[in-house]
């Protein structure tokens, strides 16, 4: 399972609010990086094949089978720390991340 922080509900819900469409927020993995793997984020309209659901704080959460395993128990955040803002991954299956923060591994 896959929550989202108070804040990062807020965020998507206003988000897909001012797009005018949208099921939810798709989260998954990919190959990159100088750990191996990288987080990517997207608003979802329409649900694929094999699509997961889970749903937190009334948001639904799309994630694809494969990269499920990557982020099991993961709580995802949104913050703003002076002129930065963005989504922060609170995951338990990361072994070690980048100095650069962008990409871990499991």
């Amino acid at each position: 399972m896959i929550t989202l922080t108070e804040n990062a509900a807020k965020h998507v819900q206003s988000y897909i609010a001012k797009r005018g469409k949208g099921v939810g927020l798709r989260v998954g993995v990919r190959t990159s990086g100088c750990s191996g793997m990288a987080y990517k984020l997207e608003f979802a309209d329409a649900l694929n094949p094999g699509d997961l659901e889970f749903e937190s704080r009334g948001v639904k959460l799309i994630v694809d089978p494969k990269s499920l395993p990557y982020l099991q128990g993961t709580e995802l955040d949104y913050s703003r720390e002076g002129l930065n803002e963005g989504f922060k991954f609170r995951n338990p299956n990361v072994k070690d991340e980048c100095g650069c923060g962008e990409s871990f591994n499991v």
